[in-house]
């Protein structure tokens, strides 16, 4: 029996003659729906779900309402900082592909803003970095998006959902400007956005259900979801996450920094034996801490509360002291707890803050006062442990870039961590997880963690590509994966570390490391610029623009450009000296500058990872 070929398949003379009928005794809107139909198949096929376990979908009856929904395709579009975003778009799409419909998962970094205009339903999930920012990888889209470029939208639908923080004054502005934008656009919302705290787990299941129940075509409503698509919050035995953490035992828990230092930096290796844990150079280690005892005994004495109080929480009863301890945030004063507490006291400072035109001393005052600061100056005698926890929102992991390879240290895990201590009000404070794991020194201490992907921030698959990296203080943690990863795979590419710190003598980490890496030829370059040992200070920007003429002839060379620290100061400070670097030794202005570094990125040559 002959066979007809295609791209990728092959029908026999048989099924070519099936094809052929039906096609030709469909109606045109029969034609839409079945082409709507094969989609699916072809989109679970990828999904390497088997033929068998596909449902069935019953015919259309007529055409209307139903067959035009089967027909329009919708796209889920993520921007993620820390891998939040990106793990909400792919439950939405399995979601969405369990009630038929055909959809597609897009990072807003990879996106084709091009096709923007052909898009028919758009569900949109993205983070908000600092003060209202997009994420680092999303910059490109948002540009796009907010600038004249960007077409009218009239055919589309869509809906956002915004991850944030509400400690931030802007909390989801990213979301928000998408939201408006879109609205700009001419484009029709399917619901109305969601604005989701660091808790936002329950918010956005809703936003999800919701969205898809609008979405899915009624013909297919009754249609139930394949065997294979079902999901379930029972861990797996080797499959531990942000829900459940591996309590990985501390190996060695040192401090870094050498006598007279302004700092603590540690040097935590906690072993991942027995995990099935993996991860890439670049990735990071979610860390789930617990609050200070010292400030869970200093709340209940404020409050007159015992330890022993039962109260109820999501994971059902416990004590008061555990909900304190492990299961709510009681250090940063959060807009929900200042409204909450505002309620409960009738204070009229509390009060005067939650008017529209205070946002900007509201956000001072959240700056400048804890939750402990609150309760103390403004009591609420006889208030009961339900009343105080109601205020609360749950304590959330923090994330640390992994300093370590697992070609160099098997079912290991390294971190670099800068203790957070200082004095707010005289009193003496540490920051949450960071205190937390400076603690965890005993014998027999383990950490609740977890892995969380960065897929923007891996090395490049080719070893023969060189690198710049550039960080500062713990910035360099991922530079010393990086190193331990090429050396492991006899990578040939050449590599060049900026690094910066405050002093020589305390504060250069991993000194001995770095220069047995320059010895081997394993790092091919090293400046360092420690800002406090002379005058006028010197940070890595400058260290940069020294060596501007070779980080340019870098660029072009093809070299891989990363950036990890703070956002608010050294990221930003970076950017503007390559800017002056690509200008001066490229020959262009600022604005061909910037236009080549927004190039790099796109091209995913010029990698952030701040904070």
């Amino acid at each position: 029996m002959t066979k007809l070929e295609f791209p990728g398949s092959a029908l026999t003379t048989d099924q070519w003659t099936q094809v052929n009928q039906l096609a030709t005794s469909l109606s045109h809107e029969q034609a839409i729906w079945i082409s709507g139909y094969f989609a699916g198949l072809s989109h679970r096929a990828r999904a390497n779900v088997a033929s068998t376990d596909v449902a069935e979908l019953p015919p259309p009856s007529q055409s209307g309402p139903a067959a035009a929904s089967a027909t329009r395709l919708l796209t889920v579009l993520f921007g993620s900082e820390t891998g939040n975003s990106k793990t909400l778009a792919k439950a939405l799409v399995d979601n969405a592909a369990a009630k038929g419909i055909q959809a597609r998962l897009a990072d807003m970094a990879d996106y084709k803003t091009r096709g923007l205009k052909d898009e028919q339903d758009l569900l949109v999930i993205t983070s908000t970095h600092g003060e209202g920012d997009a994420p680092q990888t999303a910059v490109g889209f948002f540009e796009f998006l907010e600038s004249r470029k960007a077409p009218k939208l009239p055919q589309l639908r869509y809906a956002v959902l915004a991850l944030g923080d509400s400690t931030y004054e802007k909390y989801c502005e990213a979301g928000k400007r998408i939201d408006r934008r879109l609205e700009e656009l001419g484009a029709q919302r399917l619901a109305d956005r969601v604005d989701c705290d660091v808790d936002y787990e329950d918010a956005a299941d809703a936003w999800i259900a919701d969205v898809v129940a609008n979405l899915a075509p009624t013909a297919q409503a009754s249609v139930s979801a394949p065997a294979t698509t079902a999901r379930s919050d029972a861990p797996l035995s080797t499959a531990f996450d942000k829900k459940h953490p591996f309590q990985a035992a501390v190996i060695d828990n040192i401090v870094l920094t050498g006598r007279g230092s302004t700092k603590e930096t540690r040097h935590i290796e906690l072993s991942l034996a027995d995990s099935g844990l993996t991860y890439q150079p670049g990735d990071a280690l979610g860390v789930v801490p617990r609050n200070d005892p010292l400030l869970v005994a200093a709340m209940l004495e404020k409050l007159s509360l015992s330890a022993d109080t039962p109260v109820t929480v999501k994971q059902g009863t416990i004590s008061l002291g555990e909900a304190l301890s492990g299961t709510f945030e009681i250090t940063a004063l959060t807009p929900r707890f200042l409204d909450h507490w505002a309620e409960i006291t009738g204070s009229d400072e509390l009060q005067a803050l939650r008017a529209p035109d205070q946002k900007e001393p509201r956000a001072a005052f959240q700056h400048n006062h804890h939750i402990l600061d609150v309760v103390s100056r403004f009591p609420a005698p006889g208030i009961d442990a339900a009343q105080f926890v109601a205020g609360l929102r749950p304590l959330q992991p923090r994330l640390y870039s992994i300093a370590s390879s697992l070609a160099a240290a098997p079912d290991e895990a390294h971190l670099t961590v800068s203790t957070v201590r200082y004095t707010l009000h005289d009193v003496p404070r540490t920051g949450v997880a960071s205190g937390y794991l400076a603690a965890r020194t005993e014998a027999d201490a383990s950490i609740p963690v977890y892995i969380q992907s960065n897929d923007h921030f891996h090395l490049p698959d080719d070893d023969d590509v060189p690198i710049l990296m550039i960080g500062a203080g713990t910035g360099v943690a991922p530079y010393r994966a990086f190193m331990q990863e090429r050396e492991a795979r006899g990578a040939s590419g050449r590599s060049w570390l900026f690094f910066g710190e405050r002093n020589f003598r305390s504060d250069f980490l991993y000194q001995v490391e770095w220069q047995d890496l320059i010895k081997n030829g394993v790092l091919s370059r090293l400046d360092l610029a420690f800002s406090r040992d002379a005058a006028p200070k010197t940070y890595v920007q400058d260290r940069l623009r020294r060596q501007g003429r070779d980080v340019y002839a870098w660029l072009e060379e093809g070299a891989y450009l990363y950036v990890c620290g703070d956002s608010a100061h050294m990221a930003p400070d970076v950017h503007a000296a390559l800017t002056d670097i690509v200008a001066e030794h490229g020959g262009l202005d600022r604005d061909e500058a910037g236009a080549y570094l927004s190039a790099l990125q796109r091209d995913r040559r010029y990698r952030l990872d701040v904070y």
